[in-house]
C-alpha cells in the first residue's frame, strides 16, 4: 500500500541533502565545540557559520540567535525568563496559542503571580488589534505580548509588523511563536521590531531536536538552563552540532527554493479545496485556511459534516497520515482550544475537524487519494448527516 503523508505541520520529512550534511558532520566533526583544541574549534566553526546564516536570513546580528532543541524550548525560555529576569508582571496572549506557550504562561501565573489577559478571537480566528491596544493602554505594568505568527491548526496569519509596532508604542515586549512560518516566509527583523521569536528545524525538512530562539540583544534576556557558557550563556549544555548543521542546510534549501516551494504548495492547497468542496457534500473550512490572504499556504483546516472521532485511525489504516489538530494535542479526549474558539457548539457536537498540511513534496495524486478515502468513509454517515440537518 502506497502511503500518503499530509501532516507536515506536525513534522516534515528530512531532505536528502540535510541527511548527507548531518552524516558528514557526525563522521568528521565529533569534537566538543567548547574544547579549545582543533577538533572542538572545527565543530565550533560549523555552529557559528549556521548562526551567521540564520542571522542573515532574519537581518539581525549573530549574537541574537541562540540555538535550542526546538520551538517548545525556545518559547519556554523566552516567556519564563521574561518574568524571571526582565520583570514582566503581565502577559497578553490569545486562546489560539500552541500549548508550549499557553502552559508556560499559566505556569508563570501560578508560580509568579503574573497577570494574564486573553484576546478572544472572532469566529474566523482573527485577533482584534483594537482590543490589544485597549489592553496595552489599560495598565502600566511591564507587559509581554505573546501572539503566534501563523496558527498551527487553522493557518491564520497576524500582521507581525503591525503588532510589533503597537507593542513598541506602548513599551511592551513582543514575543511571537514563528515555528510555522520560519523558513516558509521572508522575515526581516530589522524592519519588524519583534523582541523574541522561535524556530524548529523539523518544520522545514530539517532534523528534530534542533531549533533556535531570536532574542533581541537590547532586551537583556537571560538563560534559564545554567551550567555552562554555551550560547552566550543563554542556553548551557553541549550544542547539537550535527542538528545545527542540519538546520542550516534545511534553511539554505528553503530559502533557495522559497518561491518555487510556495507556489507549489499554494497550488496543491487550492486543488485540495476544489476537490474536497466538489466531492464531500457539506464540507466547510475553518478559520481563514481556505483563503489566500492572511492564510498560511501549508495548512488547510476542514470540517466534515458528521461526527467521527475515529477518522484519523480510519485514514491511517488506508495509508493516509493526517491530523485532527495539533500533534501536541493528539490523543486528547476533547477538541483543541483552537477548535473550541472557531467552531459553534453545534459544530463541536456533530462535526469532525481535519488538519491537512502540505510540503513541496505533496502531489495532486495524494490529494486525490485522500478525497477518495474520505468519500468512502463519508458514505457510511449518510443517515447521521440527514439527522444532523434536522436537529
Amino acid at each position: 500500500m502506497d502511503k500518503v503523508y499530509l501532516d507536515n505541520a506536525a513534522t516534515t520529512p528530512l531532505a536528502e541533502e540535510v541527511i548527507d550534511a548531518m552524516v558528514g558532520t557526525m563522521k568528521m566533526n565529533f569534537g566538543n565545540p567548547s574544547s579549545t583544541h582543533s577538533f572542538g574549534q572545527e565543530a565550533k566553526i560549523l555552529i557559528e557559520n549556521v548562526r551567521r546564516q540564520v542571522a542573515d536570513y532574519l537581518h539581525v546580528t549573530p549574537a541574537e540567535i541562540i540555538f535550542t532543541s526546538c520551538g517548545t524550548e525556545s518559547n519556554n525560555m523566552i516567556i519564563k525568563s521574561s518574568v524571571e529576569h526582565l520583570g514582566v508582571e503581565r502577559i497578553i496572549s490569545s486562546p489560539l496559542e500552541h500549548k508550549c506557550v499557553s502552559e508556560s504562561i499559566l505556569d508563570m501565573k501560578s508560580r509568579k503571580g503574573v497577570e494574564v489577559s486573553y484576546i478572544r478571537p472572532n469566529e474566523k480566528g482573527d485577533i482584534d488589534l483594537t482590543k490589544l491596544e485597549e489592553l496595552l493602554k489599560a495598565s502600566d505594568k511591564k507587559t509581554l505580548v505573546s501572539l503566534m505568527h501563523a496558527n498551527n491548526e487553522i493557518g491564520n496569519i497576524i500582521n507581525l509588523k503591525q503588532v510589533a509596532q503597537l507593542c513598541k508604542e506602548h513599551n511592551a515586549l513582543f514575543h511571537s511563536d514563528t515555528v510555522q512560518t520560519m523558513a516558509h516566509m521572508n522575515l526581516d527583523f530589522s524592519d519588524i521590531p519583534v523582541d523574541f521569536a522561535s524556530c524548529s528545524a523539523h518544520k522545514f525538512h530539517g532534523p528534530k531536536g534542533a531549533g533556535f530562539a531570536f532574542i533581541r540583544k537590547a532586551t537583556g534576556l537571560k538563560g534559564i538552563i545554567t551550567g555552562g557558557p554555551q550560547e552566550r550563556s543563554l542556553r548551557a549544555g553541549t550544542e547539537n552540532v550535527c542538528g545545527i548543521v542540519g538546520l542550516g542546510k534545511a534553511l539554505e534549501l528553503s530559502l533557495n527554493h522559497m518561491e518555487e516551494y510556495t507556489n507549489h504548495m499554494q497550488d496543491i492547497k487550492n486543488y485540495a479545496i476544489e476537490r474536497l468542496s466538489a466531492e464531500i457534500e457539506g464540507i466547510k473550512f475553518n478559520g481563514r485556511s481556505a483563503e489566500k490572504e492572511n492564510s498560511l499556504y501549508t495548512v488547510l483546516s476542514a470540517l466534515l459534516p458528521y461526527k467521527n472521532p475515529l477518522i484519523g485511525l480510519q485514514l491511517d489504516m488506508k495509508g493516509i497520515a493526517i491530523s485532527q489538530g495539533s500533534a501536541c494535542s493528539s490523543g486528547a479526549s476533547k477538541p483543541s482550544m483552537v477548535m473550541m474558539m472557531v467552531l459553534s457548539e453545534d459544530e463541536m457536537d456533530h462535526c469532525t475537524p481535519l488538519r491537512i498540511s502540505f510540503s513541496h513534496m505533496t502531489t495532486k495524486a495524494e490529494i486525490d487519494t485522500l478525497v477518495n478515502a474520505l468519500k468512502e468513509i463519508s458514505s457510511d454517515y449518510t443517515i447521521e448527516k440527514t439527522n444532523v440537518e434536522h436537529r
